[in-house]
């Protein structure tokens, strides 16, 4: 049988050439669009009812999370009414787009509502819900989708007749089903592994706060003197950005939460601590550069301590000035009361010696996430690859 090539619609996917016995179908030829509710539906008005809101789908999994159970009277109108095995498409940005796309399933008598912002679509005898549900979630397919978006910007919408003119590849009914199963399976083993993944990516965020408090709540740490903050070092006040600062430049410019923008004016020399003073407080960043803290933080360089300044650094991670705001508006952290944090202080020598062992660590660390990070990106693109490979027939 010779491969089938479809070139005259504007909707047709680009991979034109199928594998024998496959065919191109319009999606609505093979399935209902916003089937209508029946005439002769009925239900007492207490009954309960699936009711599926937007929230309820998890747009990772494309799996009904969080479904809800009220009473037929509170969905009977103004609500989208579908059936077991009916396929939900999210028509409203950004769910669109993010994927809150799925099938309906363990419905409570075979029949749900939900919000008005799903498009419903029924399969037919030749093709199953999971071969549509598939195809749907493509990211090419919502790429393309976008470019169909009516309505006001915040409030885009994807028309029904995209949805109906849509072409899609379709085998026999025993081949979607073949290739669905393997699909599951396969998008499974990725969510085992994105799983293992987020966790592996947990356990390395907790490691700076574990090596800080090995080494400043450690029993050698209890022997070390004690003294105030305001001992040690000076917080300077960071300065408002003046306007002939604004230009484009490669000068980091700190607000509270770490940088903001970059112009072509410093105000410090180099090494410079610069820590969150309102917003963002007790937010501790660390510039190697030449830098300009915004008047929204306090900043140490080494002439403002008596410490090293990498141990310093890692100190104030440690303290958690973040718990010292007492305002009842925009958290703001008053530089008296930092400076009345006792610190354990070691020998100038072990500072040192801690910076190095430190940022040593931190620097591993931050290989380790990044490696994790690699890795989930992977995964990530996994989903598209397989759902690229089936709509090909190449599973």
């Amino acid at each position: 049988m010779k491969a089938q090539i479809i070139n005259n619609s504007a909707f047709h996917n680009p991979q034109s050439t199928l594998p024998p016995g496959w065919r191109w179908v319009r999606l609505g030829e093979v399935c209902e669009v916003n089937p209508s509710r029946p005439k002769n539906f009925t239900r007492s008005s207490e009954t309960p009812t699936s009711f599926i809101p937007m929230v309820a789908v998890d747009e990772k999994t494309g799996t009904i999370a969080k479904p809800e159970v009220v009473p037929y009277s509170k969905v009977a109108k103004g609500y989208t009414y579908f059936e077991e095995n009916d396929v939900l498409f999210a028509k409203i940005t950004p769910c669109m787009q993010n994927g809150k796309h799925v099938i309906a399933r363990n419905l409570i008598d075979g029949i749900g509502f939900g919000t008005t912002e799903f498009h419903v679509l029924r399969s037919k005898k030749e093709v199953l819900s999971e071969w549509i549900y598939f195809f749907i979630r493509q990211p090419y397919f919502l790429r393309k989708a976008t470019a169909y978006f009516t309505g006001a910007v915040g409030q885009q919408r994807i028309p029904e007749y995209f949805l109906s003119d849509y072409v899609i590849p379709l085998p026999l009914i025993e081949e979607q089903h073949r290739i669905a199963v393997k699909i599951q399976e396969l998008m499974q083993e990725i969510e085992r592994a994105r799983m293992a993944c987020e966790k592996q990516l947990e356990a390395a965020k907790a490691l700076p706060a574990a090596y800080l408090r090995e080494v400043f709540e450690s029993e050698e740490a209890k022997k070390w003197e004690r003294k105030r903050l305001g001992e040690v070092c000076l917080l300077e006040y960071g300065t408002g950005l003046p306007e002939r600062g604004r230009v484009a430049g490669s000068v980091p410019v700190f607000g509270s939460n770490g940088i903001v923008g970059y112009h072509n004016i410093a105000i410090t020399k180099g090494d410079t601590i610069i820590i969150g003073r309102k917003g963002s407080i007790g937010q501790v960043n660390y510039s190697e550069l030449p830098c300009w803290p915004i008047d929204t933080t306090y900043y140490i360089d080494s002439s403002k301590t008596s410490c090293n300044l990498v141990w310093l650094y890692w100190l104030l991670k440690w303290i958690r000035l973040d718990l010292l705001n007492k305002a009842t508006g925009v958290p703001g952290l008053n530089r008296e009361d930092a400076y009345s944090q006792i610190i354990p202080l070691p020998s100038i020598s072990e500072q040192h010696s801690i910076a190095a062992e430190l940022k040593e660590k931190m620097s591993q660390v931050e290989n380790l996430q990044s490696a994790i990070l690699n890795q989930q990106f992977a995964i990530e693109t996994l989903p598209q690859a397989i759902l690229r490979k089936a709509f090909r027939g190449e599973l």
